[in-house]
C-alpha cells in the first residue's frame, strides 16, 4: 500500500543484466507485477514462472499497472516505450507514475514528463547504483528526481530493490546526478586501463600493482570489481558494456555543452571508450576495456604472474 492506502500495481519493462534482478525483487517483497520483455526469454521466463504476468506490448503493460519501471538503454528507448503507438500513454490511467531508471539524458526527461503531466501522468527518475549481483541481492541504490508528494508514493516499491534511496530534487536531477556518477567510474576504468597497461610495459605486474592499491585510499568497490576481471579473468565481474558507457559520457558531454562547461577529461575518458568500441569492442564488459589499451601498447594483461 502506499501512503493513499492504494495498492500499487507494478509494470517493469527491461527485464535484463540490471531489470531481471530488480523485477524478482519486487516479486519477492510481495508486489503483483507484469514484465515486458526484449530479445532475451529466460528472464521473462524465469520471472513468470515466479508469479509475474507478461504483457506484449507497452500499453498492454500499462493497463494493469499504476507504477511502471523502466530499465532500458537510454532515452531513445524511453521515449519509444512511452510515445510509441502501442506505448505507454495509450493504455495508462490518470495518476501513473512512470519511473525511468536508465541512464538518460536529463534534458529529454524533463521534456517527456512535461509531456506526462499534460495527459495526467507523471514520470520520475530513479538511475541506479551498483551491479547485476546486488540487483539481485536488492542491494542497489536510487538516485531520484520527482515531486516529494510523488516520491513519498513510489518509494516503498523502490526500496523493494534498492537499499539507499536518495531524493534529490525534481525531475532531471536523478539523471544528471546518474551522469556525474558513471562519469567517475567510466573516468576511473579509463585511468586504471591506462595505468595498467604502462605499469606492464615498465616491468609492474597487475599482480604487484594491485597488492599496493589494494587497502590503500584509491581503493574502492569500483576498483575492485575491475581488478577482479584483470587478476582473475572474471568476465563476469562487472556486467556494463563499454558500448553503453560511451553513451554515458556522451550525455555527460551534451549536459556540459549546454551548462556552457568545458569538459576535456571527459573528453578523453569518451575517446578512450569510442576507440574501443569502434573497433568492435562494444559488448565487452568495462574491465576489459585494460585488455584493449594493453592490445594497442602490444602487450597482454593476462597470466602476468
Amino acid at each position: 500500500m502506499n501512503m493513499t492506502g492504494i495498492k500499487e500495481s507494478i509494470g517493469f519493462i527491461g527485464v535484463g543484466l540490471m531489470g531481471q534482478g530488480m523485477a524478482q525483487s519486487l516479486l519477492n517483497k510481495g508486489f503483483s507485477l507484469t514484465v515486458m520483455g526484449h530479445r532475451n526469454r529466460k528472464p521473462v521466463e524465469e520471472l513468470v514462472a515466479g508469479g509475474a504476468k507478461e504483457a506484449k506490448t507497452p500499453r498492454e503493460l500499462a493497463q494493469n499497472a499504476t507504477i511502471i519501471f523502466l530499465c532500458v538503454t537510454g532515452s531513445a528507448q524511453v521515449e519509444a516505450v512511452v510515445n510509441g503507438p502501442d506505448g505507454i500513454i495509450a493504455g495508462a490511467k490518470p495518476g501513473t507514475v512512470v519511473i525511468d531508471c536508465s541512464t538518460s539524458d536529463p534534458t529529454v526527461t524533463v521534456r517527456i514528463a512535461a509531456e506526462l503531466e499534460a495527459k495526467g501522468l507523471h514520470l520520475a527518475d530513479a538511475p541506479l547504483g551498483g551491479t547485476p549481483a546486488q540487483a539481485a541481492l536488492g542491494q542497489l541504490s536510487a538516485m531520484v528526481g520527482t515531486t516529494p508528494e510523488i516520491f513519498a508514493r513510489i518509494k516503498p516499491a523502490i526500496e523493494a530493490w534498492a537499499q539507499k534511496v536518495v531524493h534529490l530534487g525534481p525531475v532531471g536531477d536523478g539523471h544528471k546526478m546518474k551522469l556525474l556518477n558513471n562519469f567517475l567510474s567510466m573516468g576511473y576504468a579509463a585511468i586504471y586501463a591506462e595505468a595498467l597497461t604502462l605499469a606492464s610495459k615498465i616491468g609492474i605486474t597487475p599482480q604487484t600493482f594491485d597488492s599496493v592499491l589494494r587497502g590503500s585510499r584509491m581503493d574502492c568497490g569500483f576498483y575492485q570489481t575491475f581488478m577482479q576481471y584483470v587478476l582473475e579473468r572474471d568476465r563476469d565481474a562487472h556486467k556494463f558494456t563499454l558500448v553503453n558507457g560511451l553513451k554515458d559520457v556522451r550525455y555527460l558531454e551534451s549536459v556540459a555543452n549546454a551548462a556552457g562547461v568545458p569538459n576535456p577529461i571527459g573528453n578523453a575518458v569518451k575517446n578512450s571508450f569510442a576507440t574501443a568500441v569502434a573497433a568492435g569492442k562494444g559488448d565487452d564488459y568495462v574491465p576489459m576495456l585494460s585488455d584493449w589499451v594493453a592490445s594497442q601498447n602490444g602487450i597482454s594483461l593476462a597470466g602476468k604472474g
